[in-house]
Parts: C-alpha cells; structure tokens; sequence
C-alpha cells in the first residue's frame, strides 16, 4: 500500500469489498455505459495479489518484460507476492497508468 500512496499522491480507498484503489476516473464507452474507477489498485486476494492498471496502452506490456514473476489476465496482473517483482518497474506500471488514464480521461 505504501508503494501505491507514495508513487500516485493519492490515499488508499476501498472499491467494492476487495479492491484498494488510488485516485480516481470517469469513463464512458461508445455504447453509453460510464462509471467510476480507480486509477491504479490492488486486491490481496488469497491465491495472488491483483494488481489494477490501465489497459489499452502499448508501454504497460513494454514494463511487464522486466517486471518479474507475474501473470497477466484482461485488465489484471497477478503476482504471488511483492519479493517475486521489480518494485522500480511497479512504480514505472503504476505512473504510465495513472498518466495514462489522465490523458484518455482529461476533464476529471
């Protein structure tokens, strides 16, 4: 949580009963479906740590090739626990995300 607060400058906040989430976006899609989301988050889950980054941007797969041990689904990476990772590319993933977002997302 420490490495979330000081690299985005927001405070922790829960999202739904699991997630930890860090400052905050509107999206709405084409179809006309918006909501509220956090810019980067996290979910201590039991088997993996979840981590929430911003999908659609090309550098989040450049990061992941020197992240360490990780697995990736749709919108989530996964790790089993924060030694298994480079905390320096964690803070790199966790700016180009937030940039990212504010960039897609300008008028927040």
């Amino acid at each position: 949580m420490d490495i979330f607060t000081q690299t985005t400058g927001y405070e922790a906040k829960m999202w739904g009963p699991s997630i930890i989430g860090f400052g905050t976006y509107h999206y709405k899609y084409d179809s006309g479906h918006e909501g509220d989301a956090p810019l980067v988050g996290f979910s201590p889950r039991k088997a993996k740590i979840s981590l929430y980054f911003a999908t659609g941007d090309n550098k989040r797969a450049d990061l992941l090739k020197d992240f360490g041990k990780h697995t990736t689904g749709k919108a989530c990476v996964y790790i089993n626990k924060v030694a298994d990772i480079q905390v320096d590319v964690l803070k790199a993933l966790i700016m180009q995300s937030v940039q990212f977002l504010k960039e897609t997302y300008p008028n927040q």
